[in-house]
């Protein structure tokens, strides 16, 4: 039975989340406050981590950033507010998704499993004992049998969305990709149709592979269009 951590202080909203997610057989793990939150979220292995934004003690973005230096476990970032500034922030830090309150428990329960499923077809992809196809531009090498990257030799830690986003583009270069295209194919979800997301997402890839984020040389912005990964 997979096992899924819920950091929440609203007793009603966990109770709810924890309901419905054990109604589709999951394993429930609640911190009913950061403190507890980040103990279990750093300490113990979970097949996904519900988050709430605002949490007494540590928040969800503590929380978030602390898990995000040594696991890959998914992420939903759980927040009351309607802005894209916590949303932003969330991605920013290395979450997968985002639920806005109110929320659908059934909606909910359904990217759960989504993401789990991602989460755990990457795993099963980088066991399969079939040869290593490797894509190599310039100073930056990407082992799609490891799904691990490197920048001139040292190797950089992506999260499963960063790695898919990167990876898909590369597979397909000098082709121009709207941000649409890209949060249909990278997301597969109707993850409130926020293309912000692939935004936020190309942002953190840069940061990490470019050696001038001003002037990247393989993810390319073409103004009104999209992305693409270039090669010369």
């Amino acid at each position: 039975m997979k096992k899924i951590l819920i950091a929440e202080d609203d007793e009603l909203i966990a109770a709810l989340e924890r309901d419905y997610l054990e109604a589709a057989e999951f394993e429930v793990v609640i911190a009913s406050d950061g403190f507890e939150g980040m103990r279990l979220a750093t300490e113990e292995e979970y097949a996904l981590i519900l988050l709430d934004v605002m949490l007494p003690g540590p928040s969800g973005f503590d929380i978030c950033r602390e898990v995000r230096r040594n696991k890959n476990t998914p992420i939903i970032m759980v927040t009351a507010r309607k802005e894209d500034v916590d949303k932003i922030r969330g991605l920013g830090l290395g979450a997968d998704d985002y639920i806005i309150k109110p929320f659908s428990p059934s909606e909910m329960v359904a990217r759960v499993r989504a993401h789990i499923r991602i989460h755990e077809r990457l795993l099963s992809e980088a066991r399969e004992p079939v040869k290593t196809q490797v894509i190599e531009v310039g100073g930056l090498k990407i082992d799609t049998l490891s799904h691990r990257v490197f920048v001139n030799g040292s190797e950089v830690a992506l999260t499963n969305k960063e790695y898919e986003l990167l990876c898909f583009l590369a597979s397909n270069p000098n082709i121009v990709f709207s941000k649409d295209a890209l949060f249909d194919r990278i997301w597969g979800m109707d993850a409130c149709g926020d293309t912000s997301t692939v935004t936020v997402h190309i942002n953190r890839i840069r940061e990490k592979i470019e050696d001038d984020t001003a002037n990247p040389r393989y993810i390319e912005t073409v103004w009104g269009a999209g992305y693409r990964f270039t090669i010369l």
